[in-house]
C-alpha cells in the first residue's frame, strides 16, 4: 500500500501552498536558483502615453517628487525648496489639471505671458524661468519626458532699479528705536544692530548660533545661500548691544525652553526667532522711527553696501561681505555715489 505524504511537509516547501497538481511545473534547473529580481530601467512615456495619464493631480505628484528629489538627494537649503515650491504651485494652478509632460514650449510662452499681465518684477519672472528650468531637467532625468520645451525659455533680464536704501540718520533713528529698558527691546536692538553691521539677510541673521558669534574678537561667521560661509566683522556699536542682549534678558528667555536653545536672537518663548518675525520687528521700529513702514531687513543690507560704496571700500571687500557669488551683483552700488565719482575723476583725470 502507497505511503500517503506526512501533513505539511510537502506543502511547506512550496511558498504557492498549492498542491502540487495545481502547481506550473518549474523549467529545468530553475529550483536550484533563486528567482532574479527585475532590474529597474527608466523609459520615455510616449506622447500618446503622457496624453493618457492626463488627470488632476499628475502635476502635483510630479512637484511633490522633484522637492523630494531636491532636498534628499541635491541638498538644497530650506530657503531654495520654499522657493521652488511657491513657484511650483504657481504653475500647477495655471496647468489647472493638465499634465506637465505634454507641454509645449508655446505652452511655456503662455504661462510667462500670464506672469507678466499679473505684474511680476522681472527678478521674479527671472526666478520663474530658473525653477520651471530646473524642474523640467527634472524630469527629463526621469524619462517622463524626452525632450525639455523648458530649455528654449529665455530668462527675463533683471531690472537694474536699485533698490531702496536708508540714510545714515534714518539708520541712526531706526537702531535707536527700540526701548532698551525692555527684554525685547534689547533683543531688537542687538537684531537691528546685527542687520546693519553686518549686511546679512534676514535668514542669516535668524540662524546666527551662539558659537558664530566672537564678540571679542568682534566678528560673526554667517551662512548664506548654498550653506556658504563667510567672516563679517562687527563693529563697536553691534558688539555693545549683541553683548547687552546675550549677558541680559537672553537668558531668561533661554530658560523657557528645553533644550538650551544654540541661536542667537529668540522669541519670547525660548524659540528662534524666525525669518518673518524679523521682518515684523525691522517694520515695527521703522514705524516708530518715523521711517516709511514698507522696508525691511533687505533695506538695512542694501544700506550697509551703500554706505560702504560711498565710503570708499573697494568693491571686491563689499562683495566678499555680503556674500555674492558675482561681483556683477555688486556693481549695482557703485553707480549710488555720483558726486564721489566726480570728485575721483577731478582729482586724478589730467583734465578734471
Amino acid at each position: 500500500m502507497p505511503r500517503s505524504p506526512k501533513p505539511g511537509r510537502d506543502q511547506a516547501s512550496d511558498p504557492t501552498g498549492l498542491p502540487a497538481s495545481g502547481r506550473r511545473p518549474a523549467p529545468a534547473g530553475d529550483a536550484a536558483e533563486p528567482a532574479a529580481r527585475p532590474r529597474r530601467t527608466r523609459r520615455i512615456l510616449p506622447a500618446a502615453a503622457a496624453a493618457a495619464s492626463d488627470e488632476p493631480g499628475s502635476a502635483a505628484v510630479f512637484v511633490r517628487r522633484f522637492l523630494a528629489y531636491a532636498r534628499h538627494e541635491r541638498s538644497l537649503s530650506d530657503n531654495t525648496l520654499r522657493a521652488y515650491g511657491r513657484d511650483l504651485r504657481d504653475f500647477g494652478g495655471w496647468l489647472a489639471g493638465r499634465n506637465p509632460a505634454g507641454l509645449t514650449v508655446r505652452d511655456l510662452g503662455d504661462y510667462f505671458a500670464a506672469l507678466a499681465k499679473r505684474g511680476l518684477a522681472r527678478a521674479s519672472m527671472a526666478r520663474q524661468a530658473a525653477t520651471i528650468r530646473v524642474f523640467y531637467a527634472f524630469l527629463q532625468l526621469e524619462g517622463i519626458v524626452a525632450e525639455s520645451p523648458a530649455e528654449l525659455i529665455s530668462a527675463a533680464r533683471r531690472d537694474d532699479v536699485m533698490p531702496g536704501t536708508l540714510s545714515t540718520a534714518q539708520v541712526d533713528r531706526l537702531l535707536t528705536s527700540p526701548d532698551a529698558a525692555t527684554a525685547a527691546g534689547q533683543r531688537d536692538r542687538a537684531l537691528l544692530e546685527l542687520l546693519y553691521a553686518t549686511g546679512c539677510r534676514a535668514s542669516e541673521v535668524s540662524s546666527l548660533r551662539l558659537s558664530d558669534v566672537h564678540l571679542d574678537e568682534r566678528f560673526c561667521t554667517c551662512r548664506g545661500k548654498g550653506d556658504k560661509e563667510r567672516v563679517v566683522p562687527l563693529g563697536r556699536r553691534a558688539v555693545e548691544a549683541v553683548r547687552s542682549w546675550l549677558e541680559g534678558p537672553r537668558r531668561a528667555f533661554a530658560a523657557r525652553t528645553s533644550p538650551a536653545p544654540a541661536w542667537v536672537l529668540l522669541s519670547s518663548r525660548g524659540n528662534r526667532l524666525s525669518r518673518m518675525r524679523i521682518w515684523e520687528i525691522v517694520r515695527e521700529h521703522a514705524e516708530a522711527a518715523g521711517i516709511p513702514s514698507d522696508i525691511g531687513p533687505h533695506t538695512l543690507r542694501h544700506s550697509f553696501a551703500t554706505h560702504l560704496v560711498a565710503g570708499g571700500v573697494d568693491l571686491r571687500h563689499v562683495q566678499e561681505m555680503l556674500g555674492h557669488a558675482s561681483i556683477a551683483t555688486t556693481q549695482r552700488y557703485t553707480h549710488v555715489d555720483a558726486g564721489r565719482l566726480k570728485g575721483v575723476h577731478g582729482k586724478f583725470h589730467p583734465r578734471g
